[in-house]
């Protein structure tokens, strides 16, 4: 799938979705989301297939969005803009499957857990964290908004004050700092990770499927119902912080590792 920057295989009516790309720490680059789809969409309609796990391979999740690709068509005029835009409604789609999907779909979180890989994480059903885990709502960072529903589905999950704490000010959590605020199901040791999600979609699987899909359906229905307005809003407030003074300069500060200067303009 798209060069094998997702790996997929399938064992006991688990599928396994591996993001492959460890040189960029599994980024959302274009062809990685494509590919991610590809193989939602493949475990999605395969009859056989009872439950889903996300991961990321080389030891971490997912870094979020490619910052590499964000900038290649350079950081003037609208180019910038409409780069956003795109990568911001693919990341919104990849959103949107995962909840569509009317099966369990287990995130194996370990290593970066960053910007969009964070929201897309809290996009599925469950999340097993290892110890190793770092999660952050990167995005005030460099002066944008999350994106990946991030602001709708901490709402949902914590309510509005720790999402305000959480987006606002951008702080790195431990996979402990998460479990306090019921963001994963459990924490793990890495040397455990693997083998506690296995048991857990062992046990999902053997479960009354059509059961559990109609679960999922109702959990969406009240749980999840704004999500489509919440992305579509997401695309239209980054393609205007896009063109903001304050997120060039949170840009080139990060690319250039050093402290931003915002002017709030």
């Amino acid at each position: 799938m798209s060069d094998n920057l997702v790996q997929y295989q399938v064992e006991d009516h688990i599928a396994t979705i591996t993001m492959n790309d460890p040189k960029t720490l599994n980024a959302f680059s274009t062809k990685l989301k494509a590919a991610m789809m590809d193989a939602l969409i493949q475990a999605q309609e395969d009859e056989q297939v009872r439950v889903i796990i996300l991961a990321g391979a080389g030891g971490h999740f997912s870094s979020g969005g490619h910052i590499g690709e964000m900038l290649e068509d350079g950081m003037e005029g609208d180019a910038l803009a409409n780069k956003l835009n795109f990568m911001v409604a693919e990341a919104g789609d990849v959103s949107l499957k995962l909840r569509d999907i009317h099966k369990p779909i287990i995130a194996k979180l370990e290593g970066a857990v960053a910007g969009a890989a964070m929201n897309l994480a809290l996009t599925c059903d469950f999340r097993v964290a290892a110890d190793n885990a770092k999660f952050v709502e990167a995005f005030v960072n460099i002066g944008l908004i999350p994106d990946a529903g991030g602001i709708y589905l901490l709402n949902q999950l914590i309510g509005a004050a720790k999402t305000t704490e959480l987006v606002m000010l951008g702080d790195k959590l431990k996979a402990e700092d998460m479990a306090r605020l019921d963001l994963v199901n459990a924490v793990v040791s890495a040397d455990e990770l693997d083998d506690h999600v296995w048991a857990l979609a062992q046990r999902l699987s053997a479960l009354p499927g059509k059961a559990l899909a109609s679960m999922k359906h109702m959990i969406n229905t009240h749980a999840f119902m704004g999500l489509n307005e919440a992305l579509d809003m997401e695309v239209q407030q980054q393609t205007m912080l896009a063109q903001t003074e304050d997120f060039k300069e949170g840009i080139s500060a990060f690319m250039q590792k050093r402290k931003p200067v915002y002017q709030g303009k």
